[in-house]
C-alpha cells in the first residue's frame, strides 16, 4: 500500500510542495459578454502548478447567469459545490445542486445556468490539452 505524505505546518510534504488554499485566494477574471452572463472564473490548478495531466478550475455563477453554450472535443468533470442550476447537454436541460457531480464528453453542446438565488459554485476538470480559460 502507498503511504501518504506527511505534511508540515509551511505544507510542504516529503517529495514536494502541495498547493493548499481557499479557492478565493487565486486571482478570477470576470466573464460577462453576449453569450455568458455573471461569470468569475479561476484556475486553481493548472500548468504553472506543475500539474501535467488535468486542468482544475473553480466558476462562480451569479443568480440568473450562464456559461456560454459549446462543445469543444475534450470532457469535463464536475462538482457542484454550491446553490443550484441547469445542466444542458445535447437539448436536454437537467436540475444540479449542491453535492451533484457531472460528467459531459467531449463534443457535446453543453451550458450552465444559475437558477438559484445563491451563487452556483462549480469545480470543473479538464485535460490538459484544453485551454485553462
Amino acid at each position: 500500500m502507498k503511504s501518504l505524505p506527511v505534511f508540515t505546518s509551511n505544507n510542504v510534504s516529503v517529495g514536494g510542495i502541495v498547493k493548499i488554499l481557499p479557492y478565493t485566494d487565486v486571482q478570477s477574471i470576470r466573464i460577462e459578454n453576449n453569450v455568458a452572463k455573471g461569470v468569475t472564473a479561476r484556475v486553481v490548478i493548472g500548468k504553472d502548478d506543475g500539474a501535467a495531466n488535468f486542468c482544475m478550475r473553480v466558476f462562480e455563477i451569479s443568480a440568473g447567469g450562464n456559461t456560454p453554450r459549446h462543445s469543444h472535443d475534450w470532457e469535463h468533470e464536475m462538482f457542484i459545490h454550491a446553490g443550484e442550476g441547469e445542466l444542458y447537454c445535447n437539448g436536454r436541460s437537467n436540475p444540479v445542486k449542491a453535492g451533484s457531480v457531472a460528467f459531459i464528453p467531449g463534443n457535446d453542446e453543453h451550458q450552465i445556468k444559475n437558477t438559484g438565488k445563491e451563487l452556483l459554485v462549480i469545480a470543473c476538470l479538464v485535460p490538459s490539452k484544453a485551454p485553462e480559460l
